[in-house]
C-alpha cells in the first residue's frame, strides 16, 4: 500500500502568473500525469470551479469522480479536493529568483487514482515527481514527443514481423506444399490484392472469399476470373502504365476489376460514388482516362463524360454495353506480365477542396500484416464485414488485409445500420470494417432494434477516417464490450496510431499509439519535437507512407516522417490525442482555439446527435466559431443553452458566436462532416501555426 501523504517540488524557469494558468487548466492533467485518461471542467451554476476526472487503467479499475478547485490567493496557491474519496491536493506557488517553485503535497490519492493505490510507497511520489518533471519539460520545451515503435532498430522489427505472420498463421509452416503455394503467388504478383489472392487460392483454393449482395466467390475462382479479365482489358487496348477509372458500389466485380487492372499493370483510380458528375467529369479528364468501369447505378455520374471514353460495366450493366463477363468470356487468358504491377489510385477526402489523386504503395512483405496485427488481435479465416467503402483508404485496406488472413469478407453494397447488425449475426461476422458515422448510425438505432440481433461473435469492430467522440466510444463499449479499435491514419500515411479497448476505456478521445515499424513526433514550428502534452503538427513515418500525389506536390517531410496536416499532443502513458487539421484552427482575441474540444463537449449532451464546429469570420476578434447541430427530435435545446454550456466547460474564446439547427449534417460519402459546405462553400480558415500558450 502506499503512503497516505506525499508531496514532491519542482523549480520552474518560467513566471508565476504562467505557472498558475497551466495548473487552474483541467487539461494539464491528464496530459503529464500516468493514469488520468480525461480531465475536464464541467457545468456549474455558481460557487468553485468543478473538474471530472477519469482516472486510472484497464487493468487496475476506472473511475470517474468530480474534484472542486478552491483556489486562495491568485498566483499563490490552490486546493483540489474530491468529497466522494476524501482525497485532496495541496499546491503551492512561490517566485524564486528566474522562475517560480511549485510544491505539491497529495493526501489519500490512492482512494481515488487506482494505480497509485495499488503503488509502493516508492512508486507513488515517484508517479508525482514524474508529473512534475514533465511540467518542467513543457516549460522549457523539451524535445519529448517522439514515439517508435521498431521503426529504428531493424532487427527488433524483422524478429517482431516473423513472430507475428507466424504464430498468428498468415504462412502455414505445418504444410510446407501450401506455404510454398502461397509464395509462389506473392513472387508472381508482388504483396498487393493480386498477389494475396493468389497465395490464398494456392492455400485455400475453395474457401469463400467475397459474399456480396447477389453472390459469392472462392479464392480461386477471383484468381481465375480476375487473370482472364485481365487478358480481357489487354484486348481492349489496355498496356502496363495506362490507369482506368473505377466508379462501383461495394461488389465482387469491383473487387475483381482492381486485381485484374495489377495484374496487367495498369493503375485504378477510385472514384468516389459521392462526388458529384462534375467533379467526376474533372478528375477523369485531369488524369487523361479512356476507360471507365462502372455500376449501372452510378452511369449518372458519367453523363458528363467525353463519348469517346469507353465504358464498361462491372455488374449487370446497360444494355448494350462490354460487362466485365463478356471480357473474361471473351478469349485466352494469357497476357504479358508487366514490369510492375499496376498501383491503385485513392482520392483524398476532398472536405476542403477538390479531391487529389494519392498513390497507394505496395505492401513492403509481411511488415503490412504485422503493424496491423500488432495493435488488434486479428484472426486466421474468419469472417470480415466491410461496409465502409472499398474506394476509401480504410475499406480497401482492411480488404487487402483479408486476403492475408484468408478471411471471408461480406460486402454490402450500401451501408444501412439495421442491416449491419443482421448481417454480423447472420455471418457470425468476428470483425466489422466501420467509418466514425457508421459507428453512430448504429447507436442511433432504438434499443429494441438493436437487441433482435445476436452480436455476440464480435470481436473487433475497427473504425477510421474521422476522429471519434468520446461519448460514442463510450456508448459502443457498453453496448457491444471491449471491441471497439479506433484506427487514425490517412490516405498519404496509412496507419499513425491505432487505439485498443483499454486505451479507449481509459481515455475515450484518444487515438491510440504506434502499431509495429511506425515512427511518429509530435512537431513544432521549427520542426523540431514539442514537449509530450504541448500541441504541435502530427508527422508519421512508416515503410507504408504512399507514393505522391499524381498532379500535386507532396505534404512536407521531415526526417523520413509525412506531415498528416493534423494537430495534436502525447500525453505522459505514449497516447496520441488530436486537436484538429491545422487549417481549422481558429486564432479568436489572440487565442488559438479549436473545434474539436467543443464538439467533444457538445457530443455528451444527451439531446446531441450530431454536431459540426467551424471558424468564421469575426469583426471583433478575428475569428470565432460556429457551432452546427443536430438535435434529438423533441428535445428543447437553444443557442443560449449551448453557449452557457460551452462557457461552462472551455475557454470563452471557445464560445461559438453561432448556433444553427440543422436537420443533418453535410457528409461525403466515407462519413466525414464537409464542412466548406457549412459556411457556404470553399472554407478559407488557413491561418500561421502557433503553438497554443503552454498546450
Amino acid at each position: 500500500m502506499t503512503t497516505e501523504v506525499f508531496d514532491a517540488a519542482v523549480e520552474l524557469p518560467v513566471a508565476r502568473s504562467e505557472v498558475w494558468k497551466l495548473l487552474t487548466d483541467p487539461q494539464l492533467y491528464s496530459r503529464i500525469f500516468a493514469g488520468i485518461g480525461a480531465c475536464d471542467r464541467v457545468e456549474t451554476i455558481a460557487g468553485d470551479p468543478v473538474w471530472q476526472l477519469r482516472v486510472g487503467t484497464a487493468d487496475t479499475e476506472i473511475r470517474t469522480l468530480s474534484v472542486t478547485l478552491r483556489a486562495g490567493h491568485p498566483g499563490s496557491g490552490f486546493e483540489l479536493r474530491c468529497a466522494a474519496t476524501g482525497s485532496f491536493a495541496s499546491i503551492r506557488l512561490r517566485a524564486i529568483d528566474g522562475g517560480t517553485r511549485v510544491v505539491v503535497t497529495c493526501f489519500a490519492a490512492g482512494r481515488m487514482h487506482p494505480p497509485a493505490g495499488a503503488a509502493s510507497t516508492a512508486d507513488a511520489p515517484a508517479w508525482l515527481d514524474a508529473g512534475l518533471r514533465r511540467l518542467r519539460e513543457l516549460t522549457t520545451a523539451a524535445p519529448t514527443s517522439v514515439l517508435v515503435n521498431g521503426e529504428n532498430a531493424s532487427l527488433r522489427w524483422r524478429a517482431e514481423v516473423a513472430r507475428r505472420i507466424v504464430g498468428t498463421g498468415v504462412v502455414h509452416t505445418a504444410r510446407p506444399d501450401r506455404s510454398i503455394g502461397q509464395l509462389r503467388g506473392l513472387a508472381r504478383w508482388g504483396f498487393n490484392l493480386a498477389g494475396g489472392y493468389a497465395a490464398a487460392a494456392a492455400h485455400s483454393p475453395d474457401r469463400i472469399a467475397i459474399v456480396d449482395d447477389e453472390r459469392s466467390r472462392t479464392f480461386a475462382e477471383i484468381d481465375r476470373r480476375s487473370t482472364a479479365l485481365a487478358a480481357g482489358m489487354g484486348r481492349l487496348g489496355l498496356r502496363s502504365g495506362d490507369a482506368i477509372g473505377l466508379l462501383t458500389r461495394n461488389h465482387a466485380g469491383m473487387v475483381e476489376t482492381m486485381v485484374a487492372a495489377g495484374k496487367l499493370g495498369v493503375d485504378t483510380i477510385l472514384l468516389n460514388a459521392g462526388l458529384s458528375a462534375r467533379r467526376i467529369e474533372e478528375i477523369v479528364q485531369r488524369h487523361r482516362l479512356a476507360h471507365v468501369f462502372v455500376d449501372a447505378e452510378l452511369d449518372p455520374l458519367i453523363h458528363y463524360l467525353h463519348d469517346d471514353i469507353e465504358r464498361i460495366a462491372t455488374d449487370a450493366g446497360t444494355p448494350g454495353r462490354t460487362t466485365i463477363d463478356d471480357l473474361i468470356d471473351s478469349g485466352s487468358a494469357r497476357f504479358a506480365r508487366p514490369a510492375r504491377p499496376g498501383r491503385l489510385i485513392v482520392l483524398t477526402s476532398g472536405t476542403s477542396g477538390t479531391p487529389k489523386g494519392a498513390r497507394r504503395p505496395h505492401a513492403k512483405g509481411f511488415a503490412t500484416v504485422a503493424a496491423l496485427l500488432s495493435r488488434i488481435p486479428l484472426r486466421m479465416n474468419d469472417t470480415m464485414l466491410i461496409p465502409a467503402p472499398l474506394f476509401h483508404t480504410w475499406g480497401l485496406a482492411a480488404l487487402q488485409l483479408s486476403t492475408a488472413l484468408r478471411a471471408t469478407v461480406i460486402l454490402p453494397a450500401q451501408f444501412d445500420a439495421g442491416d449491419t447488425l443482421r448481417r454480423i449475426a447472420e455471418h457470425r461476422a468476428g470483425i466489422v470494417i466501420l467509418v466514425p458515422t457508421m459507428v453512430q448510425r448504429i447507436l442511433d438505432l432504438p434499443i429494441p432494434v438493436r437487441a433482435r440481433h445476436d452480436t455476440s461473435c464480435l470481436r473487433v469492430a475497427a473504425s477510421c477516417g474521422a476522429p471519434l467522440a468520446g461519448a460514442t466510444v463510450l456508448r459502443f463499449a457498453d453496448s457491444y464490450g471491449d471491441v471497439l479499435y479506433n484506427v487514425y491514419g490517412s490516405t498519404e500515411v496509412s496507419w499513425a496510431t491505432i487505439a485498443t479497448p483499454e486505451d479507449l476505456r481509459t481515455a475515450p478521445a484518444t487515438a491510440g499509439r504506434p502499431p509495429l515499424g511506425t515512427r511518429l513526433a509530435v512537431l513544432g514550428p521549427d520542426r523540431a519535437p514539442v514537449p509530450i502534452g504541448a500541441t504541435g503538427r502530427i508527422h508519421v513515418g512508416n515503410h507504408m507512407l504512399f507514393d505522391g500525389y499524381v498532379n500535386s506536390a507532396p505534404p512536407e517531410e521531415t526526417d523520413g516522417m509525412l506531415d498528416t496536416g493534423d494537430l495534436g499532443y502525447l500525453d505522459a502513458d505514449g497516447r496520441l490525442f488530436i486537436a484538429g487539421r491545422d487549417d481549422e484552427m481558429i486564432i479568436s482575441g489572440g487565442e488559438n482555439v479549436f473545434p474539436r474540444p467543443v464538439e467533444e463537449a457538445l457530443s455528451h449532451l444527451p439531446q446531441v446527435t450530431d454536431v459540426a464546429v467551424v471558424g468564421v469570420p469575426d469583426r471583433e476578434f478575428g475569428q470565432r466559431l460556429a457551432a452546427f447541430i443536430v438535435k434529438r427530435e423533441g428535445s428543447g435545446l437553444d443557442p443560449d443553452m449551448i453557449r452557457t454550456y460551452v462557457r461552462n466547460r472551455l475557454s470563452r474564446f471557445s464560445v461559438p458566436r453561432d448556433v444553427t439547427f440543422l436537420p443533418a449534417l453535410p457528409r461525403g460519402e466515407t462519413g466525414k462532416v464537409l464542412k466548406r459546405l457549412l459556411i457556404g462553400g470553399p472554407a478559407d480558415l488557413a491561418v500561421p501555426f502557433r503553438p497554443a500558450t503552454g498546450l
